[in-house]
């Protein structure tokens, strides 16, 4: 009798689901709320520990085709494809159980069709299979942010996944534990400010006289851009869009005394964070929070696809270089930015004992 209820019930489900009639969604039961997202190195205002039940978290993004200048001093161009008009994309920010809910838009004024593949989330290729939007359409996606940490999230259409990434579209969902993060004893951890570094590996053609190639359009860059891009030789590699994105007015700000949290985010190539004149405290390199942070890191190793965050607490003041410290990248091709401390020197810390003077004979 009690295989028969079984059965009886799992035909009724079936039935259900057949005639297209919805199942009861626990996620509507929940809270909704609307964050505002901000464009890069800034992050979304948001709890570091939260006390709330698990909420729906809605966000709404709108991708943009655009021409953005990468190096200004030489008026080298690019054409990008961007989540709401930023290299990286802008930073979400939930806890752990929230829901993710994206209303993804894709204007008319494109020329392309994108999507959205969260590392964050599970089944259908990230989201990307559910996210398929032509030029005047918009989709709504959600899904449980079921584990914590930093997390890529990316543009993939089918056949044209690597020239949509390196054009600009990727970016980061961080998910904190909804107790905050902790150290490797478990007790909490605070910031006081949180940045994002998207790092992009641009891939610009240039033409028979060795100068880089303009476009009208992302779809005319094509195939010269392909070319390049398969030759695994990057012509720049830049933070957040462009060379010198983080320096000069664009500079990151902090002061002795703060706690900074830096989110680091390479969707494709490898990369290796060093703060000169700094370490770093507290380091999640594959910026998954369930793990313990290594400490006193001088460089850390973000590998490709991945956002890593690494805490710091500054007692100088002065201009921290934030570089990837392969080099040659950030010195040749634009891998650096600059971080302006304001406060007073310490001089335990550091000193000049004798200032440079003529050597004695």
């Amino acid at each position: 009798m009690k295989v028969f209820r079984l059965c009886m019930a799992a035909t009724a489900l079936a039935s259900l689901l057949a005639g297209g009639v919805a199942l009861a969604d626990p996620a509507d039961k929940l809270e909704h709320i609307k964050p505002v997202l901000v464009a890069p190195p800034h992050v979304m205002e948001h709890e570091q520990a939260t006390k709330a039940k698990p909420r729906v978290v809605e966000f709404t993004m709108t991708i943009e085709e655009k021409k953005i200048v990468i190096d200004e001093e030489n008026g080298t161009t690019m054409q990008a494809m961007t989540f709401n008009g930023s290299m990286p994309g802008p930073t979400m920010v939930v806890h752990e159980g929230d829901y993710v809910q994206l209303t993804l838009i894709n204007p008319a004024t494109n020329a392309l069709e994108h999507n959205i593949d969260f590392h964050a989330s599970t089944g259908a290729l990230g989201g990307g299979a559910l996210t398929k939007i032509k030029p005047g359409e918009q989709t709504v996606l959600r899904f449980k942010a079921d584990r914590t940490g930093t997390f890529i999230y990316h543009c993939a259409p089918e056949g044209m996944v690597p020239w949509h990434v390196v054009s600009g579209m990727s970016g980061t969902l961080m998910v904190l534990p909804r107790d905050g993060l902790k150290d490797q004893d478990g007790k909490p951890l605070h910031y006081d400010k949180v940045y994002t570094i998207g790092e992009f590996d641009l891939y610009i053609p240039k033409d028979e006289n060795g100068n880089y190639k303009e476009y009208d359009t992302a779809l005319e860059s094509y195939g010269d851009t392909t070319e390049v891009m398969r030759g695994l030789i990057p012509s720049h590699i830049v933070f957040n869009g462009k060379k010198g994105a983080l320096t000069g007015a664009g500079a990151l700000t902090a002061k002795v005394g703060e706690t900074v949290l830096f989110i680091h985010s390479s969707a494709n190539r490898d990369t290796r964070p060093h703060l000169i004149g700094g370490h770093g405290d507290y380091v999640w390199a594959t910026g998954k929070f369930i793990n313990k942070p290594e400490r006193n890191l001088e460089t850390w190793f973000i590998p490709g696809g991945t956002a890593g965050a690494a805490l710091y607490t500054f007692k100088q003041p002065g201009i921290y270089a934030y570089v990837n410290h392969n080099l040659i990248e950030a010195f040749e091709l634009g891998a650096a930015g600059h971080v302006k401390v304001e406060g007073k020197w310490n001089d335990d810390l550091m000193k000049q004992v004798v200032a440079p003077s003529a050597i004695k004979n």
